[in-house]
């Protein structure tokens, strides 16, 4: 038996392959299926199954893709309302690969229509479980991303009961030594204080997980709402898009339109440049956001801009142009590319260079706003009189912005800022925008 994990820094996403006497069960499959065919072939094993262990929010999976590529079976709850073809997978349901088994366990909490699979090996022995956003290393699922999405929507509260019976009653009875495999690692927006682990064990998460202490139903609820990140524009989208099944992974990104030439972009169209914020910086389209590509690009592309916004995406060259694509295409945004090109000859508009010696000696001379998180900003902020717009919300506040003395920007490293600076330069003109940068360590 072959257990093997496949995981997605970008998006925090782990999906996994099961090995068995020549035939292959993938778990939460990433948007591109490519690798798992080359698994498959790797070990002369056929995919005959994919499960889902829910509509996932954060990425569009290929369970479709590699059912109709290989006629594997699908195979999801029966209360994920699945319009693709599928069988359901519920209390009770096994499916054998030879002499091992997966069987499925109803868990609702992160949503309605979660399961896990546990693993019983060639000796009959539970020896894994597939967890899905149910039970992460250190935390469990958040409950509040189903109350308007999916076939079947709840509210938090409801579901974070839900999620103390499939923990209690469910998970926490395994053996102590069953391998825990879930579906995200630290940095992943579905939970709130994962672990760095990638995988753990029942007997670790009894231990040192919050979630699983002794506690009643409505403590356990309170802790469990409390504090949850901020939610990105794309997740209800995505959700959609994995209950009906997205398109072929290749075929999609081969549509999005790439100029050979410089074109003239659309007047009001937004405009994304994934270079540098120090090449942005020295010339850009103007107007344009400065979301570069880096470990989040995806997270922050879902969050900054809607599931039904279109834009043009720059990179700096045809191979980085090539990745960014990609990379949208892991959240279904795809579609959502005017057109993907490279840095245009009228990339010209400059960023003003901010006075640092000044703002150091007279921060009450600028209007500073903190783009960081909620949780973050609850922490302490950093300037005392800043404005307080975390960046998934500043292009609907930027109105709240006063415009009687200079503008700066700060996030927590300057990722944030640098996209917001460019936010906030298309909307107010009237005043100079500033990014505070990587400089912010120096008031931490």
């Amino acid at each position: 038996m072959i257990v093997h994990q496949f995981y997605d820094k970008g998006l925090a996403h782990a999906s996994y392959a099961i090995i068995r006497s020549g035939k292959m069960v993938v778990i939460d499959p990433a948007r591109n299926p490519q690798p798992y065919y080359d698994f498959a072939e790797l070990h002369n094993a056929d995919i005959t199954g994919i499960i889902e262990t829910h509509p996932h929010a954060d990425f569009v999976s290929s369970h479709l893709e590699i059912h109709q590529t290989t006629g594997a079976v699908i195979y999801v709850s029966k209360l994920a309302g699945a319009e693709y073809p599928h069988e359901s997978f519920d209390d009770g349901d096994v499916i054998k690969l030879d002499d091992i088994k997966l069987k499925a366990i109803n868990t609702p909490g992160h949503s309605p229509d979660s399961i896990c699979i546990l693993l019983e090996n060639e000796q009959g022995k539970d020896c894994a479980v597939f967890t899905g956003d149910t039970l992460f290393a250190g935390d469990v699922g958040r409950p509040d991303l189903r109350e308007n999405a999916g076939n079947i929507t709840a509210k938090k509260e409801e579901l974070a009961r839900q999620m103390y019976h499939s923990t209690r009653e469910k998970l926490m009875v395994l053996p102590k030594d069953v391998t825990v495999y879930p579906a995200h690692g630290p940095g992943s927006l579905c939970g709130k204080s994962m672990s760095p682990d990638l995988q753990t064990s029942i007997g670790k998460e009894l231990r040192e997980n919050y979630a699983l202490q002794l506690m009643d139903e409505l403590a356990f609820v309170k802790t469990l709402m409390a504090d949850q990140p901020f939610m990105p524009k794309y997740f209800g989208y995505d959700v959609e898009l994995n209950k009906t099944g997205a398109p072929n992974f290749e075929e999609s990104i081969g549509m999005v339109t790439r100029p050979s030439k410089d074109i003239v972009l659309e007047n009001s169209a937004l405009v994304i440049d994934t270079r540098t914020k120090e090449t942005h910086r020295n010339g850009h389209v103007k107007g344009s956001i400065n979301l570069q590509d880096a470990e989040k690009f995806e997270t922050w592309l879902g969050s900054v801009i809607g599931p039904n916004e279109q834009f043009y995406l720059i990179a700096p060259t045809d191979e980085e142009l090539e990745i960014v694509i990609r990379k949208t295409a892991k959240i279904g945004y795809e579609k959502n590319i005017i057109a993907g090109i490279l840095t245009p000859a009228d990339a010209k508009e400059q960023s003003p260079e901010i006075n640092y010696s000044d703002f150091k000696s007279h921060p009450n001379h600028y209007t500073i706003i903190d783009v960081r998180n909620w949780a973050e900003i609850k922490a302490g902020k950093i300037f005392r009189d800043a404005l307080t717009i975390p960046l998934p919300e500043l292009r609907e506040r930027v109105g709240e912005i006063p415009t009687d003395k200079p503008i700066i920007v700060h996030c927590a490293a300057g990722y944030r800022s640098a996209a917001a600076a460019g936010i906030i330069q298309s909307k107010i003109s009237s005043v100079p925008v500033y990014d505070l940068g990587e400089a912010i360590k120096d008031w931490q």
